[in-house]
């Protein structure tokens, strides 16, 4: 797992060391952690603190995925990995919902066969 976060960098709602072994573990698609966490992670602290976690971000080998560990206790895990799965998969719909926007607008924008 590494080396532990520096206490200076732990939320005073997380207990040292009991909620820092074991962290949950999820995979989000790189391309939506803007969306999530927002620019440059300007909301990480927010939703740290909402959920009572402390998220830490590890890039992958497998490109276009991060990985997200949320460290707290059992219960404070859990809401918060469920949180961010919900905001992940909403996320991820709208730009699906998007594209297809995107596609229809195209296919209206066509010429008629007999006009090419």
């Amino acid at each position: 797992m590494g080396t532990l976060p520096k206490r200076q960098d732990i939320p005073p709602w997380v207990n040292v060391p009991d909620d820092l072994k074991d962290p949950e573990v999820l995979q989000v698609q790189t391309c939506l952690l803007e969306a999530i966490f927002g620019p440059h992670g300007s909301r990480v602290p927010y939703i740290e603190q909402v959920g009572k976690a402390m998220l830490e971000l590890k890039a992958l080998d497998s490109p276009g995925l991060t990985e997200v560990l949320v460290y707290g206790s059992y219960v404070c895990k859990l809401r918060t990995k469920w949180m961010l799965q919900s905001m992940a998969e909403w996320h991820r719909q709208r730009q699906e919902r998007g594209m297809l926007r995107l596609e229809e607008a195209m296919k209206a924008l066509e010429l008629d066969p007999w006009m090419k």
